[in-house]
């Protein structure tokens, strides 16, 4: 049997790459193969999985939708041969037999269905808590949010067509409520998880200074992309010194910034300096103390992180969803992007409902804080959320289980 998996984003392509290893320990006579459609594909090269057509970086490491000036610079960087030839590459692969996997949006959606092949899709983009929650639908501003009301889901009416079309086998959504929605137009859907949670177990390696008392512990999560990360995290140090501030008289503090490997450590550590931050060790993670807290740089231990803080203050994507999902409370705050933008935390916020405040000024963080920890009904409420918005651990083996035997299924039907 053959696979060729198509997604469109670095995220995706992490996800799409559990649900294939996933695949592999079921079954050792796939022939898997894969297409970025944005950027190259790191992902799987670094895994052993074939790339079959042409990959290639743009300006906008694939936030076209997030500003127009994105889209003209992508353009103007190739964008159009680029998808003309991955078209190609995958109608030339499908001919020769095989099923399809899309993961992410529309885009690879609608390369699956251009393919011939018969498909299946994972929806990480889209969920109906854009629209809704449990109780009803959410306030509208835009012409487009209320076409998506109006039009009955999320997913518009083309979306819907291609998850409804005869060659797609199966779609996996990202929540329960996203599933019970497309389950009224036929489509089908199976509620299995959200692979975004998968992989997230701590690994002990992040050692920490001991300490008397037990400290209010925060991840910084300034997102992954240069050089937006590196203004994010300016942001995300104010909020860091209000902090400092407020609880100078109160309990220790822990800040454990979650850096992505990729980023330059030297720009992140001069802004701690001029704000009087000390740098205590070098070793095995950059340390640095200002009054009764402590600051620590690590890019080897993100989940060890996300498990051992109480609050998150964030500025990025898969990252705050994954620390909601572990039932915990973040404070997001809208940068310039051209991710991190004002409509897209606003967006992540109808995502994550209660899980998320979203703070407009870095000062305010610690006001918002200190509520928090007076609420316990609240943070009892946050945690319940963030389970059900995300899901449990373990959505890349059950998919992987479903998605095998619509493989074979389709190589009987075939036969």
């Amino acid at each position: 049997m053959k696979l060729l998996c198509l997604s469109n984003g670095h995220g995706e392509d992490i996800i799409a790459l559990r649900i294939l290893q996933a695949l592999q320990q079921h079954s050792s006579q796939l022939q898997l193969a894969a297409l970025p459609i944005v950027g190259e594909g790191q992902a799987y090269q670094d895994h052993g999985i074939p790339i079959v057509g042409p990959v290639q970086s743009m300006p906008s490491g694939g936030f076209i939708y997030m500003d127009g000036r994105q889209l003209v610079r992508d353009l103007q960087g190739g964008l159009l041969s680029l998808i003309r030839a991955q078209l190609r590459a995958v109608r030339t692969w499908a001919s020769t037999g095989g099923s399809i996997l899309a993961v992410g949006d529309i885009v690879p959606l609608l390369f699956a269905w251009w393919s011939g092949a018969p498909y299946a899709f994972v929806g990480t983009a889209k969920s109906e808590y854009y629209l809704r929650d449990e109780q009803g639908l959410l306030p509208r501003r835009s012409w487009f949010e209320r076409f998506e009301s109006w039009s009955g889901s999320v997913y518009l009416p083309w979306d819907r067509w291609l998850m409804r079309h005869r060659r797609c086998r199966a779609v996996f959504p990202r929540d329960t409520l996203t599933t019970r929605i497309l389950k009224k137009w036929a489509i089908p859907a199976f509620d299995l998880g959200n692979p975004m949670m998968d992989g997230l177990e701590p690994t002990g390696s992040l050692q920490l200074p001991p300490t008397d008392e037990q400290p209010l512990t925060f991840v910084l999560l300034p997102g992954s992309r240069p050089p937006e990360a590196y203004a994010n995290w300016q942001l995300l140090t104010q909020a860091v010194s209000a902090l400092v501030i407020s609880f100078a008289r109160q309990r220790p503090l822990l800040f454990l910034a979650a850096i992505a490997p990729q980023l330059d450590l030297a720009p992140l550590q001069r802004p701690l300096e001029t704000c009087g931050w000390r740098c205590t060790s070098s070793t095995p993670h950059p340390q640095f103390t200002q009054y009764n807290a402590t600051l620590v740089l690590t890019q080897t231990a993100f989940s060890d992180c996300l498990h051992q803080s109480d609050f998150a203050l964030a500025m990025a994507g898969t990252a705050t969803e994954q620390f909601v999902g572990l039932g915990k409370p973040a404070l997001i705050f809208p940068g310039q992007g051209p991710q991190f933008t004002p409509a897209f935390a606003e967006a992540q916020a109808r995502l994550l409902g209660p899980s998320v405040t979203l703070v407009e000024q870095p000062s305010h963080a610690a006001s918002v804080v200190q509520a928090l920890l007076h609420d316990p009904d609240r943070l009892q409420l946050i945690q319940a959320n963030g389970f059900r918005r995300m899901g449990s651990a373990g959505a890349a083996q059950r998919i992987a289980t479903c998605l095998l035997q619509c493989l074979e299924h389709n190589e009987q039907t075939v036969k």
